[in-house]
């Protein structure tokens, strides 16, 4: 053997088994081609032998490693299998939930929220039965999970789908609950909870702590009450309170984000005046933001018309423009909830006309869907995680003051509701001369009974204050986590299962007829010239035999073309907004597109 790998390797066991020692006892002999310094010469038996055994040391190394690595496979291999399981069990559950709430459509008491709530958790328990108490949930709730995939979806269609001549109406309401009253119910509850908690034992919270508590609880849940609402039922009720949820919920945002980035330790008028500078550049800077992605989405859309080639190309972009819209926003630090929801109302007026008659089924069906899921899907997720035995562990010894922590916090939010609700509804209707337009003490009860219910927000707030990486090791924060669990099943459950017949035994459904005149889109081409700040009644001839007296003062003066906003809105919109952006009756005119050949077909 002259040299070559087999003489390197045994030259190498011989090193690695040997050592240092005496001169060995073999003949030296060179391997100039190999090795410069001389190498003692092994008989060929002990080389034998020498092979066999790096052979077996090196089978035995591979079959460790060879081992280790299916083991390692084996486990990632287990953990992918749990992992589908549990995506398995948790579509089907999804799907049980829309076929159950499908089922008891009828039911004056159930919704589809409830029903996946219930399921939820009703799942937790089989779960932590099966896994002796160890684990509830398939899934663990995660605030940016919920805020970046399952509530833009929601908030754009309820903008894109909402009827913008009762929300634009209604907007100073809407912005007097949604905004002042917000700050009237943070207020409260941020104060109370101050008061009552410091006289108990739950632990250590500070002042920053607090107001979070306040933020937390002033945030209504739009989902349920959208669910629990029917927008052609009840459209003023709608608009009213839909629109303060959206409202609501970013003013909750920003209250919270603003707790958590200004120094609470040393509260003076200066920054109370940054604080309210912060919030109306928020808003502002939100809503301009979701206006300038709806019409760019509208302009880019007009001007390609992709439906010439293909109409999956411009449902995409409707889709991706609007979630670019909520995730920018999120990017300056902006409330995305405002900017999401104001690009769903700039795309319903302006980018849905411009698109094929075939994707204007597409998107609006498709933005239904999406939010359909997510809700269902929040539900279902609240009411699993909410069995989650690690939070409940520390509570366990005095379970006595985590139902008082509960009890307070739910009649603060009852108190700070009421607060606003109808003071505010009292100076909005000295602002409606018409009788019709005030809003009576029926419809405040049931708003005020409507926004009780709390849900995914507060939930995702109160992990994002209270937890790190959805774990609590604190007593303090692991009562607010219970609590704030205990608050939104409890309000969800039996506020949401009251709603409905509430609404029912206060407001009766209206006649038919008159139902469908002052609570329908208009779809005749008279709607056109409809103003879109306009009341929606309709002319005394068009309801027959239901005449509807008409607004009188300032709301006739408001309502007359020549002198209202919205007649010079509508001068604006039509003379530069769509000749540009597109809209209804400024359809792009393409050659070879399908409108170009519907008019030739009539031609």
């Amino acid at each position: 053997m002259r040299g070559g790998p087999g003489a390197l390797k045994i030259r190498s066991l011989v090193g690695i088994r040997g050592g240092p020692g005496p001169p060995n006892k073999f003949t030296a002999l060179s391997f100039p081609h190999t090795l410069s310094p001389p190498v003692p010469v092994i008989p060929l038996e002990i080389r034998r032998i020498c092979l066999i055994c790096h052979n077996q040391h090196d089978w035995a190394k591979m079959g460790v490693g060879l081992g280790s690595f299916v083991a390692q496979m084996d486990m990632i291999s287990t953990s992918d299998h749990s992992s589908i399981v549990a995506i398995n069990l948790f579509v089907a559950l999804l799907c049980a939930c829309i076929v159950i709430g499908h089922l008891l459509e009828e039911n004056r008491w159930m919704n589809e929220s409830i029903t996946a709530l219930v399921i939820g958790l009703g799942t937790g328990i089989v779960i932590l039965l099966t896994s002796g108490g160890k684990n509830s949930h398939l899934l663990v709730f995660s605030e940016d999970l919920f805020f970046i995939y399952l509530l833009p979806p929601i908030i754009f269609n309820a903008g894109f789908q909402v009827k913008k001549k009762q929300f634009f109406r209604n907007f100073m309401t809407i912005t007097l609950f949604g905004a002042i009253g917000t700050l009237i119910s943070f207020a409260i509850i941020s104060f109370g909870a101050m008061n009552f908690f410091k006289k108990m034992n739950i632990g250590a919270l500070e002042i920053a702590d607090y107001l979070a508590i306040g933020a937390i609880f002033s945030a209504t849940d739009s989902v349920c009450t959208l669910q629990v609402l029917n927008q052609d039922e009840t459209p003023l009720l709608y608009s009213l309170v839909f629109g303060e949820g959206v409202v609501n919920d970013a003013t909750s945002v920003v209250l919270f984000n603003a707790i958590q980035s200004f120094d609470l330790s040393h509260i003076n008028s200066s920054i109370i005046f940054q604080f309210i500078g912060s919030f109306l550049y928020l808003f502002f800077a939100s809503t301009v933001l979701g206006v300038v992605a709806g019409l760019l989405s509208a302009y880019v859309i007009k001007k390609l018309y992709f439906g010439r080639h293909s109409t999956d190309r411009e449902v995409a972009v409707m889709m991706l423009m609007a979630y670019l819209s909520y995730m920018l926003s999120e990017l300056f630090y902006l409330s995305a909830i405002l900017t999401v929801f104001f690009c769903g109302i700039v795309m319903s007026h302006y980018t849905w006309h411009n698109v094929t008659e075939s994707s204007r089924i597409t998107t609006k069906h498709a933005f239904a869907t999406l939010s359909f899921g997510c809700e269902i899907f929040i539900f279902l997720y609240v009411g699993m995680d909410a069995l989650d035995i690690e939070k409940w562990r520390f509570v366990s010894d005095s379970p006595g003051t985590s139902v008082r922590v509960s009890s307070i916090l739910l009649g603060l939010i009852l108190v700070g509701r009421a607060a606003f609700v109808f003071p505010l509804s009292f100076i909005s209707n000295l602002t409606r001369k018409s009788p019709d337009e005030k809003i009576g003490l029926k419809q405040q009860v049931t708003i005020w009974w409507a926004g009780l219910m709390r849900g995914a927000v507060s939930m995702a707030l109160a992990y994002n204050q209270f937890t790190r990486a959805g774990h609590t090791q604190l007593r303090g924060n692991a009562f607010m986590i219970t609590s704030t669990i205990t608050v939104v099943l409890f309000s969800t459950v039996v506020f949401g299962l009251m709603t409905k017949p509430l609404v029912r035994l206060l407001l009766p459904s209206p006649k038919p007829l008159l139902s469908r005149t002052l609570s329908s889109e208009p779809t005749s081409p008279k709607s056109l010239t409809s103003p879109l700040l306009s009341n929606g009644h309709g002319s005394e001839f068009d309801l027959g035999d239901y005449s509807v007296p008409r607004p009188t003062s300032l709301r006739m003066l408001l309502a007359t073309p020549s002198h209202t906003m919205h007649h010079y809105w509508r001068k604006f919109d039509n003379a530069f907004m769509r000749p540009v952006f597109g809209g209804r009756g400024f359809v792009p005119f393409v050659a070879g597109s399908p409108t170009e050949q519907s008019v030739h077909q009539f031609q």
